[in-house]
């Protein structure tokens, strides 16, 4: 569904700058280029946090519209849950090679603040801007939500990864936090909407690999209000990570614990090898949250405010590779990638299987990363 070639796969890249300092789009334009091979120019995109310092307190809406007509739409769609601070199209450069293949939609922003009394009675300020999302991609007629996190957005699309982050303009941000993709799509279509990253609030996700779990895990999701519009396996696990992380509050590693869960035999080993809390956490999450798991081949990266982890499948059928220089994390799915732009790194390696890397700001620490009551 989402990535696989016998010959390459998917690319992924990811820097963080754990001292918040931001950085140019060169560098993950330069990174995901590097792997241009992993993809056949039927998506590529690019997530970046702190890029809109100057209007972090409101929701940044990147949306993607078929027809600039359907604008209006998602204007009046937007009006009911938020006041709408500030809108304007995303600046985007003319292609040639781009346009030789496929027509590029419209892409707008918009910076909206919710209102109080569009909140249901049990909502939070979150649940309302995944409301709205919700609504846009499933009722809006041509019109998508690309990103909908503060001071963050993703771009992405149809084309080679130097041919999106030139039509976007990518050099031209900065931000503490990248993730990039090159998508070699098998058994889902290669259109604007279907290409990495994927996004809901905050988080952002890039994928190389297949879920074979995609029904059971849309259906789970489903059943929490989420919408699975967007054609592609990929898109269902950021709702995971919303749901598992921000409604359920579970603990980072819980998350993963849940997505990529152990095998029962592993979980057994847990128990013999005297850490029977563990084992039993383990088996608790693979119980109650059976329906999170992902299956299949993979190597993700999720993105969010404060970090950046990632993580594959619990036999590593897609390769993830991580190296750290100073502050910077780098993760990507090629050694190259990371010395394309760090050439020396102070620390090289392949993460085990299942075992996710976790990347957060110098402020924050793993045990206090939970979402707050």
């Amino acid at each position: 569904m989402a990535c696989y070639s016998e010959m390459s796969g998917c690319g992924l890249a990811g820097i963080v700058n754990r001292d918040g300092k931001k950085i140019s789009g060169k560098y993950i334009y330069d990174s995901i280029t590097a792997m241009k091979e992993r993809g056949n120019g039927m998506g590529a995109g690019y997530a970046a946090y702190g890029i809109y310092p100057d209007m972090a307190q409101f929701y940044a809406f990147h949306v993607m519209l078929d027809d600039i007509d359907y604008e209006s739409e998602v204007n009046a769609v937007l009006n009911r849950f938020f006041r709408i601070v500030k809108s304007e199209m995303i600046p985007t450069k003319s292609v040639p090679s781009l346009y030789k293949k496929t027509n590029p939609p419209t892409f707008y922003r918009y910076f909206v603040e919710p209102k109080e009394e569009a909140k249901l009675p049990t909502e939070t300020e979150e649940d309302l801007v995944v409301r709205a999302v919700m609504t846009i991609n499933e009722k809006v007629k041509g019109a998508y939500v690309i990103s909908s996190g503060k001071n963050m957005g993703a771009f992405k699309g149809v084309g080679h990864p130097d041919e999106i982050g030139d039509f976007f303009e990518i050099k031209e941000y900065e931000g503490y936090i990248w993730l990039a993709h090159t998508r070699f799509p098998t058994n889902t279509p290669g259109w604007w909407g279907g290409a990495h990253p994927f996004t809901l609030l905050d988080w952002a996700i890039v994928h190389n690999g297949e879920i074979t779990s995609y029904g059971t895990n849309k259906r789970y999701v489903e059943m929490f209000g989420y919408k699975c519009t967007l054609l592609t396996d990929t898109e269902v696990a950021a709702y995971l990570f919303d749901l598992l992380f921000r409604k359920h509050r579970l603990p980072i590693r819980a998350v993963f614990m849940a997505m990529a869960a152990p095998f029962w035999k592993d979980i057994e080993h847990y128990r013999e090898s005297g850490l029977e809390k563990v084992a039993e956490m383990a088996k608790m999450i693979r119980t109650v949250y059976a329906p999170a798991m992902l299956n299949g081949p993979f190597a993700m990266l999720f993105a969010f405010k404060d970090g950046v982890i990632g993580f594959n499948d619990r036999i590593k059928l897609r390769p993830f590779v991580a190296a750290v220089n100073g502050e910077t994390v780098y993760m990507a799915s090629e050694e190259s990638a990371i010395r394309v732009i760090c050439p020396e790194p102070e620390r090289v390696w392949m993460p085990k299987a299942g075992e996710p890397v976790i990347a957060l700001l110098n402020h924050c620490k793993e045990e206090d990363v939970c979402y707050p009551a």
